[in-house]
């Protein structure tokens, strides 16, 4: 008999379905061997599986793959694990901690279905342009930081809707990922995800990115409280707070599929 696994399919950072970012969600009872967990991220075919289970002793646990490989840090499937956790799993739940590679990550659900992640602050740090950069993007951004992701700061909402990067270039970079930033004409600042070297060539919403992206715009608008746009064609809306060592990061999601998967 083959083994049975539950799998929801949520999109994040949205209140309508083809909307945000979409991630599956797949609860366990034991961990499966890795190579076991990225085979079914690669048959998922999203930018980010998560695999969570509830552990007598440590609680809820979450790890997270692309299609390629494990990371450390995922948003839109933590908003998505948390979606399922209060709507399927563990209903009347109203704050779960999810411990992880990045530590204890909290979800609480607000009002008018908004749920707020705390995540860790990832505070960017200016660098020279990286060779190879600006030929990728076919853009020349004015300002360069790093932390986890390049993040890439353009002037205008209109240059970041309009970047059309070569993304063969943009995985032969020696990053995660790329994120171009600038301010807002509807939120005080918009992005986009790039992450061709990991499997991802767009992501449509990234709430990992925020975490260096919040606290990156709080100081140059000199402001904690940051409504943020990612301008995929998706696209994705985020409430995000700056905190001094943590960012909270909220979002709305809406389920899309569940069923199973036998391996």
């Amino acid at each position: 008999m083959p083994t049975r696994l539950r799998l929801y399919q949520v999109d994040a950072f949205t209140s309508q379905v083809f909307g945000g970012n979409p991630a599956a969600v797949c609860p366990l009872d034991a961990w499966l061997p890795d190579d076991v967990l990225q085979a079914i991220a690669l048959e998922n075919n999203l930018s980010e599986t998560a695999f969570v289970l509830r552990d007598e002793l440590r609680g809820w646990q979450i790890r997270w793959f692309t299609p390629t490989q494990e990371v450390d840090l995922c948003g839109h499937a933590t908003l998505a694990t948390a979606y399922i956790l209060f709507t399927r799993l563990a209903p009347g739940l109203e704050q779960v901690q999810l411990h992880s590679r990045s530590g204890p990550l909290v979800v609480t659900q607000r009002e008018e279905d908004w749920m707020e992640m705390d995540f860790p602050s990832r505070p960017p740090e200016s660098c020279p342009v990286p060779e190879g950069l600006v030929e990728a993007l076919g853009a020349e951004p004015r300002e360069v930081l790093m932390a986890r992701d390049l993040v890439a700061v353009f002037d205008s909402e209109e240059q970041v809707r309009a970047l059309n990067p070569d993304m063969s270039k943009l995985a032969a970079l020696d990053y995660f990922a790329v994120a171009p930033t600038a301010p807002g004409t509807q939120s005080d600042f918009v992005s986009r995800f790039f992450a061709p070297r990991v499997g991802v060539p767009e992501d449509p919403v990234t709430g990992s990115a925020h975490c260096s992206l919040v606290p990156y715009w709080a100081g140059k608008l000199g402001k904690s409280q940051l409504l943020a746009h990612q301008v995929s064609a998706r696209g994705g809306v985020l409430q995000c707070e700056d905190r001094g060592e943590r960012v909270g990061i909220a979002g709305q999601a809406v389920l899309y599929l569940e069923g199973y998967i036998s391996l």
